[in-house]
């Protein structure tokens, strides 16, 4: 009289659908196209056309953004069931589907795919008429704390929940593409509050000065050409190709060259460096070649 429903449950639903004669009462918030299509699939024309079919459902905002209610559902029943009456019943959150008087799943599945197949679901399935009976008369009483709803105001609603959708979506990329360039901004911000640590009390020359001095003690003498690449290794923020600003009294950015042979002049007029064809050596604790 009672028999265990794990998921997945619609081969049980099916079933159900097929032996129901004169009544079937669907009791679920939720509820897509394509499980009331497996629902539909399990009628034949004869149930469709003859059968009364009662709907209670719960329409609400959030349902009908996030797809787990889909009106259109409704119409595709109406269109196929005509005897159809759909509830909407406040804070309806119980999962039922009563066959006549005679066999009814109460489970925690929607109708929907994941509740057919792909969540793990379970319910019972009761035989016993007594039960039934009584699971149908509670439902339907709690269901007249609703209100039947007409074929042109679902029309209107699957129209709503589309327009809802859209509007969501057109917000969302905004807010994405917002969110990215609020996102870009901090990392600018950031970026800049970094630059002002390395660059205050300190000059642009200052900086190369001690950055051509370290390397020419580290690696010997060494070209021009040889001591870009070095330098950039050392100060990338400082020899950044794609910018050209000044933060600090310290240039970054494109002319980051100039300021290195600048700072190369200056050290060579301090004493610190020379420079003999072409190649540039420290003067003062130069490493022996």
């Amino acid at each position: 009289m009672i028999e265990l429903v794990p998921s997945p449950w619609y081969p049980v639903l099916d079933r159900l659908l097929r032996s129901v004669r004169d009544d079937l009462l669907l009791v679920t918030p939720f509820i897509t196209r394509g499980a009331m299509g497996r629902v539909l699939d399990s009628l034949s024309i004869a149930q469709m056309q003859q059968l009364r079919v009662h709907v209670v459902t719960d329409l609400t905002v959030s349902h009908l953004l996030d797809g787990s209610m889909e009106p259109s559902a409704l119409l595709d029943l109406l269109d196929c069931c005509p005897a159809t009456v759909i509830t909407v019943a406040p804070r309806l959150h119980a999962k039922a589907y009563v066959a006549d008087a005679s066999a009814a799943v109460v489970t925690s599945a929607n109708l929907t795919e994941g509740g057919l197949r792909l969540n793990r679901e379970y319910g019972l399935l009761l035989r016993d008429t007594g039960l039934v009976s009584q699971l149908r008369l509670d439902l339907e009483a709690y269901a007249k704390l609703g209100n039947q709803t007409s074929r042109a105001r679902i029309e209107v609603l699957t129209a709503a929940s589309l327009g809802l959708r859209e509007s969501r979506d057109k917000l969302m990329r905004h807010a994405r593409r917002a969110l990215l360039q609020q996102f870009q901004a901090n990392v600018r911000e950031t970026r800049t509050e970094i630059l002002r640590a390395r660059a205050e009390g300190k000059t642009t020359h200052g900086i190369f000065r001690d950055a051509i001095l370290y390397l020419l003690q580290q690696h010997g003498p060494l070209t021009t050409k040889q001591l870009h690449p070095l330098a950039q290794t050392i100060h990338p923020d400082l020899c950044d190709d794609s910018i050209d600003r000044v933060i600090a009294g310290v240039h970054f950015g494109k002319r980051w060259k100039h300021y290195v042979r600048n700072a190369q002049q200056d050290l060579k007029r301090r004493g610190l460096v020379a420079l003999d064809h072409g190649t540039w050596r420290a003067l003062q604790g130069e490493r022996p070649c």
